[in-house]
């Protein structure tokens, strides 16, 4: 059972993914998501325009033992959501409408980093591209995504059971 009232519950989440403080109040409902903590992901930069996170090999690979292609795309759209939802703000949300990447060489073990840098931050549209190197700074994939901005709706709570979904 999870505890929806205790406030910043996820802050040893946060703390382990490498968030800033001044996001947990943002993000201390939600956390990071229990995707990014499977993958090991960590933030090491966290802006609209610039986001940065590493990610270990081991533990996601494929069963011909390299990194799986979609760890590649996992940390790609999560580095660029991540990054379009600070654009977007509290106020507004981002929602990935299209992601896509292109593998350039594989990897068997260490650690990999993705740098996601804005190429477009709109009204209603934010666009990303995410490069994935090795230790190195060898290029091992190039990913792009769009995210769309949203309004947050507000919750309504006129029903039996409190807020209702649309």
């Amino acid at each position: 059972m999870m505890d929806n009232f205790t406030p910043n519950r996820f802050v040893d989440e946060l703390n382990q993914a490498g968030i800033p403080e001044e996001f947990h109040g943002w993000l201390s409902a939600h956390g990071v998501g229990a995707l990014v903590v499977k993958m090991g992901i960590r933030f090491t930069e966290l802006s609209a325009e610039r986001t940065v996170a590493t990610m270990p090999v081991e533990g996601n690979t494929q069963v011909a033992g390299i990194l799986h292609g979609g760890a590649h795309v996992v940390l790609a759209e999560t580095l660029g959501s991540f990054a379009a939802s600070l654009h977007a703000g509290q106020d507004r949300h981002a929602v990935g409408i299209e992601v896509g990447a292109t593998h350039h060489r594989s990897i068997a073990a260490g650690t990999v980093t993705g740098t996601c840098t804005a190429i477009h931050l709109g009204g209603t549209l934010a666009t990303h591209e995410i490069v994935i190197t090795d230790e190195k700074g060898r290029r091992l994939s190039t990913a792009r995504i769009t995210n769309m901005i949203r309004d947050n709706r507000p919750q309504r709570t006129d029903g039996p059971g409190g807020a209702l979904a649309d």
